[in-house]
């Protein structure tokens, strides 16, 4: 059985400099939610988007938003729980490898 697992995006409107040719932070995050829930089913991944440029008023959400912004870190920055496991151009075979280190088991089609 699958347990519920936390999948954060940290993005911003505008494309990270390193980032022309690649889709924004908001469509990546779409992405990714769309891939994760054929792989694995819906509603065992609680899906995050925070804006880097405004933040929720979670104070640890908005610590590592200004991290982002002052380490100068490609984004969107992925993380599953408190684990970086993307950050630019998230790759999925990484994302679904820490999805299962945590319990969850691809779904039978």
């Amino acid at each position: 059985m699958n347990k519920q697992v936390t999948l954060i995006v940290y993005g911003a409107e505008v494309l990270c400099p390193s980032c022309v040719n690649l889709p924004s932070s908001k469509e990546q995050y779409e992405w990714l939610q769309a891939a994760i829930n054929r792989k694995f089913g819906e509603n065992v991944v609680d899906y995050e988007y925070v804006d880097i440029h405004q933040p929720p008023e979670n104070k640890q959400q908005q610590e590592f938003a200004e991290k982002i912004i002052e380490e100068d870190m490609f984004y969107p920055v992925v993380l599953v729980e408190d684990e970086i496991v993307g950050e630019g151009n998230p790759r999925l075979k990484t994302v679904y490898k820490a999805l299962e280190k945590r319990g969850l088991e691809p779904a039978s089609s």
